[in-house]
């Protein structure tokens, strides 16, 4: 475990006698009230770009009756629920973790569900997942899944969604479209119209750059740095430029910054909706990819921010694991009901534990701001997607260093890993490349003569994906 030491910067360490210290464990986990605040900070400015991220992402997109959710109310949904489940993680679980809603599970909810049903039916699949998840803890068997599915799958599964959402950045940027004439074309996609023009343009273009220096330097919140600057640039370029269209969100400053919340979107699900919109098949495929990526970014996430700030025990466990695991699974819950898609544990909290951060102290810091940000929703809704979009390039980017974890030696873990990276953008689905991984994985195995060592519940998933996949011919040899 890594040793602690305390920084002669830093005042004394936390009164050991104190009721608020002997809760928290501060000073006996080597950590002082200075620490902890200011982790809280950091952890809270790295990724508050979500409240700015998840309102486009979900806001952008139409449901299967052509309705949209409001931009202002997904940022009073996704800002509570951050706020809440941040408190309550350190409160119950004493850890530096912060949670809010997740990059990768809102694409899955905007791009792949709403698509399919009314929002409300999307939203309820969004809260059964999380009460899935919920008794999948209580009952041990989270556990039992993560160890059927080999790492290098997980691996994939995290380096794919990353390509994912890059890919989701490029095209709602306008940086990447789709040629109009695409079927006499050789290619779907081109570069801009042809070129890049427009301010626009210039702004997205600007903010990848200024995003990944900063990130290159090792600056602290670099991604909302970037989007703030961007999103002032293109105020300004708004106010003296004639710039045609900004798309869904134009930089124009509000009257007034300060607005009460619009909580209009909260308790807006219905759980058994969707069952009447598809079929059930399509549902329990929808909730498994749901579950799988909630599933292995919080394993991840948790096992790598408490072993970064030297919490893990004896054994290498995380202290308290079924109870984040538990708080984790809630947070998927609430953040359906709130319509603001499943919310899920942050790596950026690992930037806190960079400051000092050791217990759950610094997420009453980083859940206060957020609550605090609940009061000014109208400057979250003046970012145009060209200075956003960056942090999803960034975001990719991030989720893509873990390709270097998968050995590409080994031709039988290689390929379904290669298959599930990058059938997920090209097919702009997650679930089609979980299930292409997933199916090659079991088939070349079972031609290797290793079938046995392939778990028995990622047979049965496999199974599952086949059944998908081939549906539509399914349909036809049944005549239904």
């Amino acid at each position: 475990m890594q040793t602690l030491t305390t920084d002669p910067a830093d005042p004394a360490p936390a009164r050991a006698h104190s009721p608020l210290d002997r809760f928290f464990r501060i000073s006996e986990r080597g950590s002082t009230y200075a620490r902890e605040i200011r982790g809280g900070f950091a952890t809270f400015f790295t990724m508050a770009y979500i409240l700015v991220l998840n309102p486009i992402i979900l806001g952008s997109t139409e449901d299967k009756f052509g309705h949209t959710l409001s931009a202002a109310q997904l940022a009073t949904a996704t800002t509570l629920v951050a706020a809440v489940m941040t408190v309550i993680m350190g409160v119950a679980g004493n850890l530096p973790l912060a949670l809010a809603a997740g990059l990768g599970l809102n694409a899955v909810v905007a791009f792949q569900i709403a698509p399919l049903m009314a929002w409300e039916d999307a939203m309820g699949l969004v809260v059964l997942e999380g009460l899935l998840i919920c008794v999948l803890v209580l009952t041990g068997l989270r556990e039992a899944v993560m160890h059927a599915i080999p790492q290098p799958l997980k691996q994939a599964i995290s380096v794919g969604i990353g390509m994912f959402i890059a890919f989701i950045g490029f095209v709602d940027s306008g940086f990447v479209t789709r040629i109009p004439d695409a079927a006499n074309t050789t290619v779907p996609v081109q570069l801009g119209t042809g070129t890049l023009t427009g301010w626009p343009m210039l702004v997205f273009c600007l903010g990848v750059l200024l995003t990944f220096v900063l990130m290159a330097r090792k600056v602290r919140g670099a991604i909302l740095i970037s989007i703030l600057a961007m999103t002032v640039f293109a105020v300004i370029v708004n106010e003296f430029a004639d710039v045609k269209s900004w798309g869904l969100t134009a930089p124009e400053l509000p009257g007034n910054p300060v607005a009460a919340p619009d909580f209009g979107l909260l308790g807006q699900f219905d759980l058994l909706g969707a069952f009447g919109q598809i079929g059930v098949l399509t549902i329990v495929l929808l909730i498994f990819t749901l579950i799988l990526s909630d599933f292995f970014d919080t394993m991840g996430t948790v096992v790598g921010v408490t072993a970064e700030a030297g919490l893990l025990d004896e054994r290498g466990q995380v202290p308290g694991l079924g109870r984040v695991l538990f708080i984790d699974s809630a947070a998927a819950v609430a953040g359906g009901a709130a319509s603001s898609s499943s919310a899920t544990t942050y790596i950026e909290s690992a930037a806190g534990v960079g400051e000092g951060a050791r217990t759950g102290f610094a997420n009453l810091v980083t859940g206060g701001l957020f609550a605090l940000a609940l009061f000014f929703t109208p400057l979250l809704t003046i970012v145009p997607m060209q200075a956003a979009a960056p942090a999803l390039i960034a975001v990719g980017f991030l989720m893509m260093t873990q390709v270097r974890h998968i050995d590409w030696d080994r031709f039988e873990l290689a390929v379904p890993a290669f298959l599930t990276v990058v059938v997920m953008p090209f097919t702009y689905s997650i679930s089609n490349g979980i299930g292409a991984g997933f199916i090659s994985y079991v088939v070349i195995k079972a031609c290797l003569g290793k079938g046995r060592e392939v778990h028995w519940l990622l047979w049965s998933t496999a199974g599952l994906f086949l059944v998908y996949f081939a549906i539509d011919p399914l349909k036809q040899l049944l005549g239904v």
